[in-house]
């Protein structure tokens, strides 16, 4: 009998730890069942559908006001490269893949899309993102001497002091203040590329933006730049523009180098160029007047850096196509 029992709770002993044997603990528990071809990391979605070329940024949606600059936008001329143009009838910029381009009364209407002051002769250049842009104009104000060394200390207080008292025009016109903080970069001037460079670091209602500058000397004259970007952009900005640079060229007998005696020569030097250009005459045309393109120009910077922050933007030219 006894035998009997022991074999009985062998038996009933050997079935339970069969049992226990086919069930996963829940240390082991199998993973929930998927559907075929489904992942569950979005991760890997993500990942699966970059290997298929699936675009799955979705875009923001547009307010009234950016569709109805998006719609004036692609309403310009745009002209694409990679190409060549003209540039103020004394020089050409070869536009490089991946850039855009726009004529004088092209840019004056981008200007206006955008509420910023325009001299009506500027072109301007950048990237199909529109993340930064630069302006173009030259001015045919004689050969200037580039001799001169340049007091950055003494120019940034000469800046900042001239900003501040056209402010006052600027407040009874109703505009914004805007006030020069320091230099992003101080004036510097490359004797090799017969260019002067600068940044600054520009405030308007709370909001900080930079500009940076290049004079590039010609036998009669020069071209001016002014780059809008916001700061933190600014260094790689700078970078894409350098290599757009690398193809402008003034006009056979118009570079720097091919000055001659009896040419004109202009009545300042490096450091008025910095100043607005025309600064070392300003009481002969009265002080806005001679700086009004230099703030003009200044103040680009504030409204176009939302051109950088509207991911609507971004496809612009993609949907023109």
């Amino acid at each position: 009998m006894k035998k009997l029992l022991s074999l009985l709770l062998l038996a009933v002993m050997g079935s339970w730890g069969a049992a226990q044997a086919q069930t996963p603990s829940a240390d082991v528990a199998e993973p929930a069942a998927q559907t075929a071809g489904e992942s569950a990391d979005p991760a890997d979605a993500t990942a699966k559908a970059a290997e298929e070329g699936t675009d799955v940024t979705e875009e923001p949606a547009q307010s009234p006001e950016q569709k109805a600059r998006e719609a004036r936008l692609k309403a310009l001329n745009w002209i694409k490269g990679p190409t060549t143009v003209d540039v103020a009838g004394n020089s050409k910029l070869t536009i490089p893949e991946g850039y855009v381009f726009l004529d004088k009364a092209n840019t004056a209407k981008f200007d206006e899309i955008w509420q910023n002051l325009s001299s009506g002769n500027e072109v301007m250049v950048a990237p199909e993102s529109l993340d930064w842009s630069a302006y173009l104009e030259f001015a045919d104000e004689g050969y200037v001497k580039d001799d001169e060394k340049i007091d950055a200390a003494a120019l940034l207080k000469t800046l900042k002091d001239n900003t501040e008292e056209a402010n006052k025009e600027r407040k009874s016109r109703g505009w914004a203040e805007l006030h020069i903080i320091d230099w992003a970069s101080p004036p510097a001037y490359n004797q090799a590329t017969k260019r002067l460079e600068w940044a600054t670091v520009l405030e308007s209602e709370g909001g900080r933006g930079a500009n940076f500058f290049t004079k590039i000397l010609g036998r009669r004259g020069y071209t001016s730049l002014v780059m809008v970007s916001s700061v933190q952009d600014m260094p790689a900005a700078e970078a894409e523009l350098n290599k757009v640079l690398a193809g402008y060229r003034f006009n056979d007998g118009e570079t720097y180098a091919e000055y001659k005696p009896g040419d004109k020569v202009a009545e300042y030097g490096l450091a008025a160029l910095v100043l607005g250009g025309a600064a070392a005459i300003a009481t002969k045309k009265g002080f806005w007047a001679v700086l009004a393109s230099f703030f003009a120009a200044a103040w680009k910077f504030i409204i176009a850096a939302v051109i950088g922050a509207g991911a609507w933007l971004k496809n612009l030219f993609k949907k023109k196509e």
